[in-house]
């Protein structure tokens, strides 16, 4: 498996899992997506299982072996995205009955504020609020760098 210099991507909210992996499990194997519908597709897992063994594969959908092995967590970007907007949405059936999805002009509104906000924004749900999220992304650092602020925090907050 290829080693590289090129810092594998992850979100937030995933960071204390991940972390977690590089302590118990030896660290993570990225796998590529072999489903031509969702090509751009990838899954991290732990290199090893609970018993030591190497992670098998997961899904039909993922490479026979994965394409990256990372041990080193500073070779971790962990992507801290910086919300820019957030509005209603109308939300309808789908046609099958069984499927919400946006209005289609809900789904306009999206994508023109997706365009304002560049082409690096990307857009979730909050359906608690049935909300549109705009966001773009934010502050940037390495995995341990991000976990030390985390617990930080949680010591500064602890003891107020």
């Amino acid at each position: 498996m290829p080693i590289t210099a090129i810092k594998h991507r992850i979100l937030a909210e995933n960071a204390p899992q991940i972390w977690n992996w590089f302590q118990d499990r030896g660290g993570i194997a990225v796998w590529k997506s072999v489903d031509m519908s969702n090509a751009g597709r990838s899954w991290t897992t732990p290199i090893r299982d609970a018993e030591g063994n190497p992670t098998p594969r997961q899904d039909w959908r993922m490479e026979e072996t994965p394409s990256l092995i990372i041990t080193d967590p500073a070779e971790v970007v962990v992507d801290v995205p910086k919300e820019i907007k957030r509005f209603r949405v109308a939300i309808k059936v789908g046609a099958q009955g069984m499927l919400l999805k946006c209005s289609d002009a809900s789904s306009r509104r999206i994508r023109k504020e997706c365009e304002k906000a560049g082409d690096e924004s990307w857009y979730e749900f909050d359906y608690a609020m049935q909300e549109a999220v705009i966001f773009v992304p934010g502050e940037s650092k390495p995995l341990p760098e991000f976990v030390k602020s985390l617990i930080g925090s949680r010591t500064r907050s602890s003891s107020i």
